[in-house]
């Protein structure tokens, strides 16, 4: 399918992907120890499961519980991931496995907390057959027990919640990647769940020059609000000694790019270009250096 766009004198053509058992969706859990965390998991990973066409699913890591969440669930485990000193897992680490174990050609990164709906696979179609880089906003959401998902309606009262409670995230946090097995081939060794990473994603997206695209109008992802304990002994989120190592590894704060810093919109109808998608990066640049 072919989607034809004219932008004043520009005429842009993408050629879409056909996303026939093209995905393959890998995280990285926290331990199943506590309850919460677990309960959250285990919705997230189930909604996965239900998506059609299936997706090929990596769990990757070897912290309590995986393991045997993997086996219940009939899932892949890849358990050899490089950590740091502190014992957290490498994202770099983690996509190399599973780039080297999966047989697709699309990977998705996502936070083990993301619930996922029928219409990711619905959006996901408008992929490009270029190199990309697809993320999104999430919808943050209370979510305290087990879902039923034996109830068919399962996706359409979880949607009432999101209108009732449900906080549209802001464009700095990212909890999905959608892109090309090839891609990010060197990326730093970035410790997950710690902050600047996934900024560095966008960031480096655009400087390859690659399609970077914002689906949040068309992905309901949903997360599933938790507690964040104190990292490191009890150093804050951004100021824990991952966090400082992870920012030291991209060219600073002005660098780190949000999913306002994409250069296109996934829309019901396709792939749209945003008009002025410099904007964000002038008002950082203003922000930090004048």
């Amino acid at each position: 399918m072919n989607f034809l766009m004219v932008r004043k004198k520009e005429i842009l053509i993408l050629d879409y992907i056909n996303l026939n058992n093209m995905l393959t969706i890998f995280t990285i859990p926290k331990p199943f120890t506590d309850k919460h965390i677990a309960i959250i998991q285990q919705n997230a990973i189930k909604s996965w499961i239900l998506l059609k066409p299936a997706c090929e699913i990596f769990l990757v890591g070897n912290d309590e519980g995986i393991s045997e969440i993997a086996k219940r669930l009939n899932i892949k485990h890849l358990p050899n991931v490089k950590k740091n000193e502190f014992g957290t897992p490498l994202i770099s680490s983690a996509i190399n496995l599973v780039r080297a174990n999966c047989k697709n050609d699309i990977i998705v990164y996502l936070n083990a907390d993301i619930i996922l709906m029928a219409d990711f696979i619905n959006t996901s179609q408008h992929l490009p057959q270029s190199e990309f880089l697809g993320v999104g906003r999430r919808w943050d959401l209370d979510v305290k027990e087990l879902i039923d998902f034996q109830n068919q309606d399962w996706e359409t009262n979880i949607k009432n919640e999101i209108k009732k409670r449900g906080i549209l995230h802001s464009p700095a946090g990212i909890d999905y990647f959608i892109f090309r097995k090839e891609s990010f081939q060197n990326m730093p060794e970035f410790t997950i769940g710690r902050v600047y990473w996934d900024n560095w994603m966008i960031y480096e997206a655009r400087r390859r020059k690659m399609i970077t695209i914002d689906a949040t109008k068309t992905i309901t992802a949903i997360h599933q609000n938790h507690h964040h304990p104190y990292l490191n002994k009890g150093a804050q989120r951004k100021e824990n000694p991952e966090a400082k190592k992870n920012l030291a590894l991209t060219k600073g704060r002005p660098y780190s790019f949000t999913i306002e810093d994409t250069n296109y919109r996934l829309t019901e109808n396709g792939l749209k270009k945003k008009w002025f998608p410099w904007i964000p990066f002038l008002k950082r640049y203003v922000r930090h250096y004048l």
